[in-house]
């Protein structure tokens, strides 16, 4: 008798909904890093030592590097890499939206109060990341050892 192929792999429904998340985590990563190095050169006037406009450039290279992993090297790691740069993004825009730090450090003044087209794609795109993140990091498949005796 040939095997039933209507009955879906146990294990398939959590396969596909990790795949998504892992697509959802790499789009939200691409249109922050397309929107961070799309404005970089706006900011480049707004320097300390180091320049805003560099910051963006920075924020985008590792978006890109993370998207890149997340989707390629599926792994605890790439998917934690993942996660801090989407929520340590997503964190400081929302820092330098709500709280005026003026320039601490190294670090030139990024407070701007005001909610752009931009800056609110940046924030749904890092949410998003950092949500699909968080999914793939608590859905984890188990490796079950070998018991010994």
């Amino acid at each position: 008798m040939a095997p039933d192929n209507s009955v879906p792999e146990r294990g398939r429904p959590r396969r596909v909904a990790r795949g998504v998340a892992r697509l959802l985590a790499a789009a939200g990563l691409a249109a922050d890093a397309y929107v961070h190095a799309r404005l970089a050169g706006r900011y480049d006037e707004v320097t300390a030592t180091l320049g805003q406009g560099l910051l963006f450039r920075i924020d985008a290279a590792l978006a890109v590097l993370a998207a890149l992993l997340v989707l390629t090297w599926r792994r605890p790691a790439a998917d934690t890499f993942a996660w801090l740069v989407a929520t340590g993004g997503l964190a400081l825009l929302l820092l330098y939206t709500y709280v005026d730090l003026g320039a601490p450090g190294p670090l030139p003044d990024m407070y701007e109060p005001g909610w752009s087209g931009e800056k609110k794609l940046a924030a749904l795109a890092q949410a998003v990341a950092a949500l699909a993140t968080v999914f793939l990091l608590l859905t984890r498949p188990r490796v079950l050892g070998r018991h010994r005796r």
